[in-house]
Protein backbone atom coordinates (compact mmCIF):
# COMPACT_ATOMS: atom_id res chain seq x y z
CA UNK A 1 0.00 0.00 0.00
CA UNK A 2 1.68 3.26 -0.80
CA UNK A 3 2.26 5.81 1.74
CA UNK A 4 0.29 8.29 2.52
CA UNK A 5 0.97 11.62 1.91
CA UNK A 6 -1.59 14.46 2.73
CA UNK A 7 -4.00 13.49 5.13
CA UNK A 8 -7.08 16.60 6.11
CA UNK A 9 -8.38 15.75 9.77
CA UNK A 10 -12.08 16.85 10.43
CA UNK A 11 -10.99 20.50 8.54
CA UNK A 12 -13.92 22.89 8.91
CA UNK A 13 -13.84 26.46 7.34
CA UNK A 14 -17.08 28.60 8.17
CA UNK A 15 -17.77 32.29 6.81
CA UNK A 16 -20.51 33.55 8.57
CA UNK A 17 -22.99 31.38 9.08
CA UNK A 18 -22.04 29.18 6.14
CA UNK A 19 -20.19 26.15 6.56
CA UNK A 20 -18.09 25.72 3.18
CA UNK A 21 -16.04 22.80 4.89
CA UNK A 22 -17.59 20.60 7.35
CA UNK A 23 -15.25 18.25 9.00
CA UNK A 24 -13.24 16.92 5.32
CA UNK A 25 -11.45 13.69 5.59
CA UNK A 26 -9.62 13.49 3.19
CA UNK A 27 -6.15 10.70 2.92
CA UNK A 28 -3.72 10.82 -0.48
CA UNK A 29 -1.32 8.45 -1.32
CA UNK A 30 2.09 9.11 -2.91
CA UNK A 31 2.65 8.82 -6.25
CA UNK A 32 -1.21 8.64 -7.13
CA UNK A 33 -3.27 10.77 -8.83
CA UNK A 34 -6.30 11.91 -6.81
CA UNK A 35 -9.19 13.77 -8.09
CA UNK A 36 -11.57 15.90 -5.96
CA UNK A 37 -15.49 15.97 -8.04
CA UNK A 38 -18.47 17.55 -6.83
CA UNK A 39 -21.15 20.15 -8.16
CA UNK A 40 -20.58 23.58 -8.37
CA UNK A 41 -20.78 25.34 -4.58
CA UNK A 42 -19.62 21.90 -3.16
CA UNK A 43 -16.79 23.55 -1.57
CA UNK A 44 -14.02 22.16 -3.36
CA UNK A 45 -11.73 25.09 -3.87
CA UNK A 46 -12.27 26.37 -0.60
CA UNK A 47 -10.94 22.93 0.25
CA UNK A 48 -7.98 23.52 -2.03
CA UNK A 49 -7.40 26.64 -0.27
CA UNK A 50 -6.83 24.95 3.16
CA UNK A 51 -4.32 22.75 1.87
CA UNK A 52 -1.99 25.08 -0.18
CA UNK A 53 -2.04 27.55 2.51
CA UNK A 54 -4.44 30.03 1.10
CA UNK A 55 -6.85 29.66 3.58
CA UNK A 56 -6.64 29.33 7.42
CA UNK A 57 -9.34 26.17 8.58
CA UNK A 58 -11.29 27.23 11.22
CA UNK A 59 -11.20 23.61 13.00
CA UNK A 60 -9.24 20.12 11.97
CA UNK A 61 -5.77 19.89 10.85
CA UNK A 62 -3.53 19.34 7.52
CA UNK A 63 -0.41 16.80 7.43
CA UNK A 64 1.93 16.53 4.60
CA UNK A 65 4.70 13.98 4.70
CA UNK A 66 3.51 13.01 8.14
CA UNK A 67 4.40 16.99 9.12
CA UNK A 68 1.32 19.35 10.59
CA UNK A 69 1.21 22.23 8.27
CA UNK A 70 -1.71 23.49 9.53
CA UNK A 71 -0.44 26.88 10.62
CA UNK A 72 2.20 26.92 8.04
CA UNK A 73 2.12 29.67 5.31
CA UNK A 74 1.53 29.05 1.47
CA UNK A 75 4.76 30.06 0.61
CA UNK A 76 6.35 27.96 3.20
CA UNK A 77 4.73 24.77 2.04
CA UNK A 78 5.45 25.41 -1.36
CA UNK A 79 8.94 25.53 -0.30
CA UNK A 80 8.33 21.81 1.30
CA UNK A 81 6.77 20.47 -1.81
CA UNK A 82 3.22 21.43 -1.55
CA UNK A 83 2.75 23.27 -4.62
CA UNK A 84 -0.85 24.48 -6.08
CA UNK A 85 -0.79 25.63 -9.95
CA UNK A 86 -1.79 29.02 -9.57
CA UNK A 87 0.74 30.38 -7.09
CA UNK A 88 3.65 29.94 -9.36
CA UNK A 89 4.35 33.10 -10.37
CA UNK A 90 2.10 34.15 -13.71
CA UNK A 91 2.96 33.70 -17.10
CA UNK A 92 5.30 36.75 -18.45
CA UNK A 93 3.35 36.98 -21.27
CA UNK A 94 5.88 38.80 -23.28
CA UNK A 95 8.30 36.66 -22.86
CA UNK A 96 9.27 33.73 -24.24
CA UNK A 97 8.25 29.88 -23.38
CA UNK A 98 11.74 28.80 -22.45
CA UNK A 99 12.76 32.43 -20.29
CA UNK A 100 9.43 31.86 -17.99
CA UNK A 101 10.39 28.20 -16.97
CA UNK A 102 13.90 29.32 -16.48
CA UNK A 103 12.72 32.45 -14.10
CA UNK A 104 10.70 29.30 -12.43
CA UNK A 105 13.90 27.48 -11.84
CA UNK A 106 15.60 30.33 -11.12
CA UNK A 107 13.08 30.98 -8.27
CA UNK A 108 13.50 27.51 -6.58
CA UNK A 109 16.96 28.19 -6.19
CA UNK A 110 16.40 30.84 -4.23
CA UNK A 111 17.35 33.56 -6.37
CA UNK A 112 15.58 36.71 -7.28
CA UNK A 113 12.91 37.39 -10.20
CA UNK A 114 15.41 40.45 -10.62
CA UNK A 115 18.16 39.00 -11.66
CA UNK A 116 16.78 36.94 -14.77
CA UNK A 117 19.19 38.34 -17.37
CA UNK A 118 21.80 37.12 -15.87
CA UNK A 119 20.18 33.58 -15.65
CA UNK A 120 19.98 33.64 -19.09
CA UNK A 121 23.55 33.58 -19.60
CA UNK A 122 23.07 30.45 -16.91
CA UNK A 123 23.55 27.47 -19.27
CA UNK A 124 22.24 24.47 -16.86
CA UNK A 125 19.44 26.51 -15.75
CA UNK A 126 18.32 27.12 -19.42
CA UNK A 127 19.34 23.61 -20.46
CA UNK A 128 16.63 22.52 -17.42
CA UNK A 129 14.12 24.83 -18.71
CA UNK A 130 14.25 23.85 -22.14
CA UNK A 131 13.72 19.71 -20.77
CA UNK A 132 10.80 20.83 -18.79
CA UNK A 133 9.19 22.89 -21.84
CA UNK A 134 10.06 19.69 -23.78
CA UNK A 135 8.06 17.49 -21.24
CA UNK A 136 5.47 19.49 -21.34
CA UNK A 137 4.78 19.34 -25.07
CA UNK A 138 6.55 22.80 -26.08
CA UNK A 139 9.94 21.68 -26.87
CA UNK A 140 9.29 22.83 -30.50
CA UNK A 141 7.97 26.64 -29.22
CA UNK A 142 10.89 27.11 -27.00
CA UNK A 143 11.42 30.97 -28.40
CA UNK A 144 7.76 31.59 -29.11
CA UNK A 145 6.65 34.24 -26.92
CA UNK A 146 4.02 33.02 -24.18
CA UNK A 147 1.28 35.35 -25.25
CA UNK A 148 1.01 34.54 -28.41
CA UNK A 149 0.41 30.29 -27.08
CA UNK A 150 -3.13 29.43 -27.43
CA UNK A 151 -4.74 28.71 -24.32
CA UNK A 152 -4.33 25.16 -23.95
CA UNK A 153 -0.05 25.83 -24.61
CA UNK A 154 -0.59 28.58 -21.80
CA UNK A 155 -1.89 25.74 -19.58
CA UNK A 156 0.96 23.50 -20.71
CA UNK A 157 3.16 26.12 -19.81
CA UNK A 158 1.92 26.96 -16.17
CA UNK A 159 1.96 23.13 -15.97
CA UNK A 160 6.04 23.35 -16.53
CA UNK A 161 6.39 26.54 -14.49
CA UNK A 162 4.34 23.82 -11.34
CA UNK A 163 7.13 21.14 -12.62
CA UNK A 164 10.09 23.71 -12.13
CA UNK A 165 9.53 23.62 -8.63
CA UNK A 166 9.90 19.84 -8.24
CA UNK A 167 6.51 19.77 -6.09
CA UNK A 168 6.09 16.75 -4.45
CA UNK A 169 2.32 16.89 -3.94
CA UNK A 170 0.98 19.49 -7.14
CA UNK A 171 -2.83 20.64 -6.64
CA UNK A 172 -4.69 21.38 -9.82
CA UNK A 173 -7.64 23.14 -10.07
CA UNK A 174 -9.69 22.60 -13.26
CA UNK A 175 -6.62 22.29 -15.59
CA UNK A 176 -8.92 21.35 -18.63
CA UNK A 177 -11.07 24.48 -18.18
CA UNK A 178 -11.88 26.39 -21.57
CA UNK A 179 -9.94 23.86 -23.85
CA UNK A 180 -11.47 22.20 -26.54
CA UNK A 181 -11.28 18.13 -27.23
CA UNK A 182 -7.72 18.03 -28.52
CA UNK A 183 -6.25 20.49 -25.94
CA UNK A 184 -8.15 18.55 -23.05
CA UNK A 185 -6.73 15.20 -24.64
CA UNK A 186 -3.20 16.48 -24.97
CA UNK A 187 -3.75 17.67 -21.36
CA UNK A 188 -5.07 13.86 -20.00
CA UNK A 189 -1.62 12.53 -21.70
CA UNK A 190 0.41 14.53 -20.27
CA UNK A 191 -0.63 14.13 -16.75
CA UNK A 192 -0.69 10.65 -17.50
CA UNK A 193 2.77 10.62 -18.26
CA UNK A 194 3.11 12.09 -14.76
CA UNK A 195 1.92 9.37 -13.25
CA UNK A 196 4.17 7.93 -10.37
CA UNK A 197 6.95 10.36 -10.39
CA UNK A 198 4.53 13.10 -8.28
CA UNK A 199 1.93 12.91 -6.28
CA UNK A 200 -1.31 14.78 -7.89
CA UNK A 201 -4.67 16.15 -6.61
CA UNK A 202 -6.71 17.07 -9.13
CA UNK A 203 -10.26 19.36 -8.90
CA UNK A 204 -12.18 18.35 -12.69
CA UNK A 205 -15.86 18.63 -13.99
CA UNK A 206 -14.69 17.08 -17.22
CA UNK A 207 -15.70 13.20 -15.63
CA UNK A 208 -14.29 11.16 -18.75
CA UNK A 209 -10.85 12.77 -18.32
CA UNK A 210 -11.21 12.02 -13.99
CA UNK A 211 -12.39 8.81 -15.08
CA UNK A 212 -9.67 8.06 -17.08
CA UNK A 213 -7.08 9.46 -14.54
CA UNK A 214 -7.54 9.24 -11.27
CA UNK A 215 -6.53 6.15 -9.35
CA UNK A 216 -8.93 7.45 -6.15
CA UNK A 217 -11.72 9.93 -6.47
CA UNK A 218 -13.09 11.78 -3.34
CA UNK A 219 -17.05 13.08 -3.84
CA UNK A 220 -17.53 16.63 -2.08
CA UNK A 221 -20.42 17.32 -0.97
CA UNK A 222 -21.80 20.84 0.92
CA UNK A 223 -17.88 20.67 1.76
CA UNK A 224 -18.36 16.76 3.12
CA UNK A 225 -16.71 14.28 1.49
CA UNK A 226 -19.28 11.53 0.88
CA UNK A 227 -17.52 8.55 -0.73
CA UNK A 228 -14.12 7.97 -1.90
CA UNK A 229 -12.62 5.01 -3.77
CA UNK A 230 -11.99 4.08 -7.60
CA UNK A 231 -13.74 4.97 -10.62
CA UNK A 232 -15.89 1.93 -10.85
CA UNK A 233 -16.97 2.73 -6.97
CA UNK A 234 -17.87 6.29 -7.50
CA UNK A 235 -19.61 5.28 -10.49
CA UNK A 236 -21.53 2.60 -8.71
CA UNK A 237 -21.81 4.79 -5.37
CA UNK A 238 -25.47 5.51 -4.97
CA UNK A 239 -25.00 8.74 -2.64
CA UNK A 240 -22.79 10.11 -5.43
CA UNK A 241 -24.75 9.27 -8.45
CA UNK A 242 -27.59 11.25 -6.43
CA UNK A 243 -25.44 14.04 -5.87
CA UNK A 244 -23.60 14.60 -8.53
CA UNK A 245 -23.06 12.35 -11.41
CA UNK A 246 -27.15 11.67 -11.51
CA UNK A 247 -29.00 8.26 -11.40
CA UNK A 248 -28.50 8.02 -15.20
CA UNK A 249 -24.92 8.31 -15.28
CA UNK A 250 -24.24 6.04 -18.27
CA UNK A 251 -19.96 7.65 -18.11
CA UNK A 252 -18.37 4.58 -18.65
CA UNK A 253 -14.63 4.81 -16.36
CA UNK A 254 -11.57 3.52 -18.59
CA UNK A 255 -8.30 1.85 -16.95
CA UNK A 256 -5.42 4.31 -15.84
CA UNK A 257 -2.24 4.13 -17.89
Amino acid sequence: MSEVLLHVDQLVKRFGGLTATDHAQLTVKRGTIHALIGPNGAGKTTLIHQISGALQPDEGAIRFGGQDVTAIPMHQRARIGLVRSYQITSIFKRLSVVDNIALSVQARSGSSFRFWRAARSDCERYAQAAALADRVGLGARLHTISGSLSHGEQRQLELGLALATQPRLLLLDEPMAGMGPDESEKMVELLQSLRGELTILLVEHDMDAVFRLADTISTLVFGKVIASGTAQQIKDNPDVKRAYLGDDAVVEPHAAA
